[in-house]
């Protein structure tokens, strides 16, 4: 029973930390940790809708018709070949969203979330041509990466927000674990990506 409450908890939490929500999160520690908070708030709520669209309701609806159309459940869905299409259906939701934050001239430091979000979906995309990596991970990773480079772009400390991060991406992670979708390898290897991807992405953008 104990157990069943377990998996029910980490399917919970794997829905609730998806990889599309990343970007939204990212943007809303900007909007709380950095003097960006002093910006009104009509503002930062457009900021966030638009984030939203782009990066979660877009692509979320296009792979859900992607596996209707195919005629696939859920479940069949996160075998590594079939999971090329939502890659690459997310990939140009992210595009098209970076490509409309360009237009509206939104600060560079913005769009670089954005193009942290596009390497990391990028990045796994091709990893997934030969071997599975969790995305969850990576995302949960981007988090700590583009933490990293706020902190160096706006020079506050980040420690403790550094703490709550690594907690998120280990919750994260062995949540995958527990709902046996990968193996620790492939976590370890999502959240470096992540890491990685989510720093640099910010710092030369």
């Amino acid at each position: 029973m104990n157990y069943k409450y377990i998996i029910q908890a980490a399917r919970i939490f794997s829905a609730v930390f998806s990889p599309f929500y990343m970007p939204v999160v990212c943007f809303i520690a900007l909007f709380t940790v950095t003097y960006l908070n002093l910006l009104p708030a009509n503002y930062k709520v457009s900021v966030l809708t638009l984030v939203y669209l782009f990066t979660w309701l877009l692509p979320t609806i296009l792979i859900f018709f992607y596996r209707k159309v195919n005629g696939w459940s859920a479940l069949q869905l996160r075998q590594r070949r079939k999971r090329s299409v939502p890659y690459m259906l997310s990939i140009i939701s992210y595009a098209a969203g970076l490509y409309t934050m360009n237009r509206l001239h939104m600060p560079q430091y913005m769009g670089g979330i954005l193009i942290s979000a596009l390497m990391i979906q990028v990045t796994c995309a091709f990893i997934n041509t030969r071997w599975k990596i969790c995305i969850h991970s990576a995302g949960a990773g981007g988090l700590t990466g583009a933490l990293i480079a706020f902190s160096i772009l706006f020079m506050f400390n980040p420690v403790w927000w550094l703490c709550l991060t690594i907690l998120i991406s280990g919750i994260v992670g062995t949540c995958r674990m527990i709902l046996r979708q990968h193996s620790l390898a492939q976590i370890l290897a999502g959240t470096l990506t992540g890491v990685i991807c989510g720093c640099a992405g910010i710092l030369l953008s």
